[in-house]
């Protein structure tokens, strides 16, 4: 018996990547699935395509499990509400939520159009607002829910081009926290992964000189999808973790750090903006974060 019989799981982006690998394991560990996938392009703009996610609905019927496929697009509110039906009617019930659905329009921030900004922001933010929004009170009603949404290390750290993204999954991380604080005397839990993994999107990020392509190959190679969504499932069955970030890489999982104070300092008698330049900037420095990207804090390779 799997740790999640007999529960009912959506998952959208569910046709590629770490979410069909989630759908696959979900099944596997006795849950049954609705599979989403608009079926669309990761740079979006296209009207999409059901048969994706109906391929991997069949493959977990294949394999023995229960499925069912949803194509609906998490940017759609009525669409989003109509595949949460789906899910209540065919399979009688949701406990929890897998949100791995997104897109990426990369350019540097001095040269973003503003419907790569809204695209972006629309798919990754608002789409994780629209799920959890849709399936909040069914889960506080039946006092048990897990939502497991992504961020990206290209918000909690940093990555060049990737401005629209980053602020979208920083507030991905955000609600996640929020809706975790407010669950938690109804059982219902949420946590954010920010995931290593080759996929679509992945494979859309320009390659522009020795180093980013040396990143993107060890990706390929040693970042898999299916690591990732070990993770994602046991945050779907655990009762007591919520709340909570972390990264998936490779075998390696890490429980990341929140936003806390790091140093604090007081002038009894104020500050003006001279002697925050003159001693508490110097005096903080060494405590202060560089602008280095992803690569340089994860900056050995993956287990």
């Amino acid at each position: 018996m799997g740790i999640l019989e007999g529960k009912v799981v959506l998952v959208t982006g569910g046709a590629n990547g770490i979410g069909k690998e989630c759908a696959l394991l979900a099944a596997k560990e006795g849950a049954k699935v609705l599979v989403n996938d608009l079926g669309g392009a990761v740079a979006g703009g296209d009207e999409g395509d059901a048969g994706p996610a109906e391929i991997v609905a069949r493959e977990i019927q294949a394999l023995g499990g229960q499925a069912a496929s949803n194509s609906d697009s998490i940017t759609n509110r009525a669409g989003v509400k109509r595949m949460i039906e789906q899910a209540k009617d065919t399979f009688k019930g949701l406990h929890a939520v897998i949100n791995p659905a997104g897109i990426l329009r990369d350019t540097m921030f001095h040269k973003m159009e503003d419907k790569d900004w809204d695209m972006v922001l629309d798919v990754h933010l608002n789409g994780a607002y629209n799920v959890c929004r849709a399936t909040i009170e069914h889960f506080r009603e039946h006092q048990d829910g897990a939502y497991v949404l992504f961020t990206s290390t290209s918000g909690i750290i940093g990555n060049i081009g990737q401005a629209n993204y980053a602020a979208a999954k920083m507030g991905v991380a955000g609600l996640s926290r929020i809706i975790a604080m407010e669950g938690v005397q109804k059982n219902v839990r949420s946590n954010v992964i920010a995931p290593f993994a080759w996929s679509r999107m992945i494979a859309t990020i320009p390659i522009k000189d020795e180093a980013s392509a040396k990143r993107v190959e060890r990706m390929r190679n040693h970042m898999r999808a299916d690591q990732v969504a070990q993770l994602a499932i046991a945050l779907c069955a655990s009762k007591d973790v919520t709340g909570q970030v972390f990264a998936a890489r490779g075998n390696e999982i890490f429980l990341m750090s929140q936003s806390r104070p790091v140093r604090g300092m007081t002038k009894i008698e104020g500050w003006s903006p001279e002697t925050i330049c003159n001693h508490a900037f110097p005096a903080l420095k060494t405590m202060m974060y560089d602008s280095g990207p992803t690569n340089s804090v994860f900056g050995w390779d993956p287990v």
